[in-house]
């Protein structure tokens, strides 16, 4: 299959090669990647994407991801599929038209993953955690999927901090002091926000195709006045929210966020092992449990980790 087309893009600022042979996977990656310069100069990845005219005018479905050791398969039938090798770095993945010319059906479910999936191999480490900073101190927000992340550090940024991510950080491997890369320009929100957040009362649920449904709004359509694409971990915190927290702060044990930030690796194989050596760089940062019942009780426990030595 010949892949005439080529685009050079900066995903987390790493540099990324897009080759194909259809120019609506280039306007797919642009609308994933367009609005990041690069900041990187690591060797270039490339990812070779093949359109063919095979199969009917349906979108595929949702593709089944399996992974053995270093090797991963995303797979949505005989037509549509990505093969990965996560040590080499080898990948081809295989659409047909009908999958290419939904944008959304390409960008979520092929090109972003297999794009993180190599720069997660190679790079980075996936943290399901939020990030904000103030007086130049960054935090990461971590905890259980509905514990408030987004939503406290989007009230952290409304108030004046700096925004780097709201669900999802990446720890770049190797950092030390560690720092973290985030998609400091939008914002996700479950639709409950809307209720916390003038702001969001007439935005529309974002077209998704898995996961639980949420708002994506562009940062800079919100009033948000300072962002930063990286950020240094000073502090780590775990949100517990229910309704009658205090806004209390307590000390946990060193190597606690080490400990729970491997249990939520998706890696498996060498580079789970990898990840987490990775991860104890995190055994000496200060880690907290914030037991907080709304976003401005939170904000104000935060405030205190800011001004601390």
């Amino acid at each position: 299959m010949e892949l005439p087309l080529r685009g050079m893009f900066y995903p987390l600022g790493y540099p990324v090669e897009i080759i194909t042979n259809d120019a609506a996977v280039l306007g797919g990656a642009n609308d994933s990647f367009g609005h990041i310069r690069s900041s990187w100069s690591n060797p270039i990845l490339q990812i070779r994407i093949g359109v063919s005219h095979e199969g009917g005018p349906e979108c595929p479905p949702e593709p089944t991801r399996r992974e053995h050791n270093h090797l991963f398969s995303l797979v949505a039938d005989v037509n549509n599929q990505a093969l990965l090798d996560l040590s080499t770095f080898a990948n081809f993945t295989w659409l047909t038209r009908a999958a290419v010319h939904n944008r959304i059906y390409l960008r979520y479910n092929f090109l972003e993953k297999v794009v993180y999936l190599l720069l997660g191999a190679s790079v980075v480490t996936d943290l399901h955690a939020a990030c904000v900073s103030k007086n130049g101190r960054g935090i990461l927000l971590c905890g259980d999927s509905g514990a408030g992340k987004s939503t406290l550090a989007y009230a952290c940024a409304r108030a004046g901090w700096t925004y780097t991510s709201d669900d999802t950080s990446y720890l770049i491997n190797d950092s030390d002091p560690p720092r973290v890369i985030g998609h400091s320009h939008r914002a996700r929100f479950r639709p409950s926000a809307k209720s916390l957040f003038p702001e969001l009362e007439h935005r529309v649920l974002t077209p998704r195709l898995e996961g639980k449904p949420s708002i994506e709004v562009p940062i800079s359509e919100l009033p948000v006045s300072s962002t930063a694409t990286e950020a240094t971990v000073d502090s780590i915190v775990y949100l517990h929210r229910y309704p009658s927290a205090k806004g209390k702060l307590a000390r946990l044990p060193n190597g606690t966020a080490t400990q729970r930030a491997c249990r939520e690796l998706y890696s498996a194989g060498d580079i789970r092992a990898k990840h987490e050596n990775i991860l104890e760089v995190f055994s000496d940062i200060p880690t907290y449990e914030l037991q907080y019942c709304d976003v401005y009780q939170g904000q104000q426990a935060l405030d205190l980790l800011t001004r601390s030595e």
